[in-house]
């Protein structure tokens, strides 16, 4: 199955949940949501959801100075982020349930 049509529809729940245990800047997010599993996660898609994210209120950010090349910018979840992230969870366990549901277990071998 091409997982990349699901990874659209949970990219910014997964991105604030990654940032909900520890802020991060866009290459540390993108290596920890792939370390997770989301292996087909792009580089461009999680920098696009941090911005529009940010953008939302969802995040806030700060720039840390870096002695190895330029600064990184961080992002952080802000409290507007956490009752996002609340709802989504609550909305991907309703589908999920839903969804595993509907494909279930089923006996093949009659």
């Amino acid at each position: 199955m091409d997982t990349t049509q699901l990874l659209k529809g949970v990219l910014d729940a997964a991105v604030l949940a990654v940032v909900e245990s520890e802020d991060g800047y866009g290459y540390d997010v993108v290596r920890r949501l792939r370390a997770q599993g989301l292996d087909d996660v792009g580089d461009a898609s999680v920098y696009g959801t941090l911005r529009r994210l940010y953008a939302a209120g969802a995040l806030t950010s700060y720039v840390v100075p870096s002695e190895s090349g330029p600064h990184r910018k961080y992002y952080g979840i802000t409290a507007h982020g956490r009752q996002m992230l609340a709802i989504q969870r609550k909305e991907w366990q309703e589908f999920a349930g839903t969804v595993g549901g509907l494909l279930g277990n089923r006996d093949e071998a009659a």
